[in-house]
């Protein structure tokens, strides 16, 4: 392979429907994947070990950490999730661009490390229509869905760090437009002529 892949962070307040689109760009795209974090917390009914996640133990993951082997990590409601560099390495260096869902926080530290790293940020078209995502779920008392729109809002205001930002109003449209973004980066002349290299020397020869 002559070229490197892509890392992306992609990042969204609960509700923006950021699992949905990115399940959807891989699904639709050739050469892109999403990152499996490793995490602490227990498995549910229906998760594959390996797809959803990596279920580790917390003495294992923290044994990574003192390795050195997250590109970022977090604990989030007493769970621990981290995304190993090794793996996303790899993937890149096989020339597959490569997806992290994570939050405003995990992306500004993946960008700290591997600065060519390309942000994109998917926000709701209103906070009704979140608020109405939010509550369709039917699973939540109103106390719980007030805490994740605060925490939203909140989210939501680091969109300004991000390099790309996409309105999921209409699925499609959001979907396109996040194509668009993977599209345009492959079609830089940059990676064009580490592709290509062959076919430039016979072009110019």
């Amino acid at each position: 392979m002559s070229h490197k892949g892509t890392l992306y962070t992609v990042s969204a307040p609960s509700g923006a429907g950021k699992t949905s689109l990115v399940a959807a760009l891989i699904e639709a795209t050739v050469g892109i994947c999403v990152s499996v974090s490793h995490t602490t917390r227990e498995q549910r009914p229906g998760e594959t070990d390996g797809v959803n996640y990596h279920f580790v133990t917390e003495e294992h993951f923290l044994g990574m950490l003192e390795r050195a082997e997250f590109l970022e990590h977090a604990r989030v409601f007493g769970n621990l999730y981290g995304t190993s560099q090794i793996w996303v390495e790899e993937q890149l260096n096989q020339g597959i661009d490569v997806i992290l869902e994570i939050d405003w926080q995990g992306a500004q530290q993946v960008k700290r490390l591997l600065p060519d790293t390309l942000s994109v940020f998917i926000l709701p078209p209103s906070r009704l229509a979140l608020l109405q995502r939010l509550t369709a779920r039917g699973q939540d008392e109103a106390e719980v869905i007030d805490g994740r729109m605060a925490e939203a809002v909140e989210e939501m205001s680091h969109y300004v760090s991000s390099d790309f930002m996409v309105i999921n109003d209409d699925f499609q449209v959001a979907l396109e437009e996040l194509r668009a973004i993977v599209t345009c980066q492959r079609l830089t002349t940059d990676r064009q002529r580490r592709i290509h290299g062959a076919l430039l020397d016979e072009l110019l020869s």
